[in-house]
């Protein structure tokens, strides 16, 4: 009888660990996805995930070890640099991929030095050829040397003479995002600096994936009703908030019927916030200029149809605009393909023909980096400036689009003071629109700080950090 080959350590081929190593190769293909073909992790690995039928543990262990290896890249090549025998620029991507899979292993998991080392060198070998594998072995075999914080007193700075560069490293972010969250943090707990080279507590703000939030929007679905059906529990703050312990919010049938979505928190704050603040007079038409993907405009659609409103939303993107349609189907919502500059050209958008004005304004996105953890690498300081300019023009042609006495809802998923309070400060300068206090229309949620606009902080309040500004035209 003729018996098959033996595989490695005498296993038969096909068994080797493509089975056993099932969740570090889901995150090594994340890896590839985001790095080689500009995927995002957070709509590539749950797809991954569900294809391959990892679950339970495994997914959780495939989960934490993609979004851990992309929110360290930075700091995990510092030590890569040190360990290997060629400069990093020269070294394989894919294989690079494979250097920090392990290193992250062996600096912020619990697992065993040799187990990292090992499988991670067993991947190598399926996903690329035994070649490189050999280069990975030798190279995680130097980072086991030492445990984290002897690697970090050799590459991080010194805390007392820089202590931004050596925040950015411990903590793998960017410099120029380490000095916007300070400037942020100062802004709004004055003397926080002072503290410095000791970081605020939980810091940074980024550090932790969160749990998925849900929104039950309003008149189509008890928030009861989706806790019983998604095993989460109620948000803090939202009245129409749940936190998912965990699972595909996908597999949720009110999620799939646009009963319910996927809302961070602060986002559902900052449309609530809007859509609440007191109006004299008419109250009939809201507009969302930059609604795509249509998250906020699916809860200000639901509150619409209980008010006897209606929502224009404008999206200038034809996909997305798409998006926005699916996702409020059913709502009195009507979607606009248009660039929100336009208005007072575009008929659909006339000048002072709306009571509420939603600007969700696209921004550099700091304030979501614990959702996406690839983002910090993507954002370049060169990005603010372009996106200030647009922000404030979208800005003055919401005040444009609002009546007098109408209000506009200026958000932006970021604490950069640039998109935030010195932006509101300019556009307030130039058109002389006046700030609503939008503390009162958060009720209960703590350390909103002196006001009127409102920051969240994800290691304050749990969401996003988002920033609002309400204004009102005069």
């Amino acid at each position: 009888m003729v018996r098959a080959r033996a595989g490695r350590r005498g296993r038969p081929p096909g068994r080797t660990s493509r089975r056993t190593d099932a969740p570090r190769r889901a995150a090594f293909d994340t890896l590839v996805a985001v790095t080689a073909r500009g995927a995002y992790a957070n709509l590539v690995l749950p797809g991954m995930l569900a294809d391959r039928r990892i679950v339970g543990r495994d997914a959780a262990f495939a989960t934490e070890l993609a979004y851990g290896t992309l929110r360290s890249t930075g700091q995990l090549d510092k030590v890569l640099e040190l360990c290997s025998s060629r400069p990093l620029k020269q070294v394989d991507p894919r294989v690079l991929e494979l250097l920090r899979l392990g290193a992250y292993q062996l600096l912020h998991m619990r697992v065993p030095a040799h187990a990292a080392v090992a499988a991670t060198v067993e991947v190598a070998r399926v996903a690329v050829t035994d070649g490189p594998a050999k280069f990975v072995n030798a190279v995680l075999r130097r980072v086991a040397e030492r445990e984290f914080d002897a690697w970090m007193v050799e590459v991080a700075p010194d805390p007392e003479k820089d202590p931004v560069a050596h925040l950015a490293i411990e903590h793998s972010h960017p410099e120029w995002i380490v000095r916007a969250f300070a400037d942020a943090l100062e802004r709004s707990q004055p003397g926080a600096s002072a503290r410095w080279p000791r970081p605020p507590p939980r810091w940074p703000p980024t550090a932790r994936r969160p749990p998925p939030h849900l929104v039950a929007r309003p008149g189509r679905i008890d928030r009861d009703e989706l806790l019983a059906a998604s095993g989460g529990t109620a948000g803090r703050f939202s009245p129409y908030a749940i936190y998912l312990d965990g699972g595909d919010p996908a597999a949720i049938e009110a999620v799939r019927d646009n009963r319910a979505a996927v809302q961070d928190e602060g986002s559902q704050l900052c449309a609530l916030a809007l859509a609440n603040v007191e109006l004299a007079g008419a109250d009939e038409r809201w507009l969302d200029l930059c609604a795509g993907p249509g998250g906020k405009t699916g809860v200000l659609g639901a509150l619409a149809a209980q008010r006897g409103a209606s929502v224009v939303a404008v999206e200038q993107a034809e996909h997305r605009a798409n998006l926005v349609a699916r996702t409020t189907e059913g709502l009195p919502v009507t979607v606009v393909v248009a660039d929100g500059r336009s208005v007072g050209e575009d008929p659909r958008l006339p000048e002072g023909g709306f009571d509420r004005v939603l600007v969700d304004a696209p921004c550099t996105g700091l304030g979501a980096l614990r959702r996406r953890p690839e983002a910090r690498w993507r954002r370049q300081l060169a990005d603010v400036k372009p996106l200030v300019k647009l922000q404030r023009e979208l800005a003055v042609a919401a005040l444009t689009a609002v009546r007098p006495g109408g209000v506009v809802g200026y958000v932006v998923c970021s604490p950069h003071l640039a998109e935030t309070r010195v932006q509101v400060a300019d556009v307030v300068r130039r058109t002389g629109a006046e700030l609503v206090d939008a503390r009162p229309l958060l009720p209960d949620v703590p350390d909103l700080g002196a006001g009127p606009t409102v920051q969240l902080w994800p290691h304050r309040q749990g969401t996003d950090a988002m920033f609002l500004a309400l204004l009102r035209r005069k």
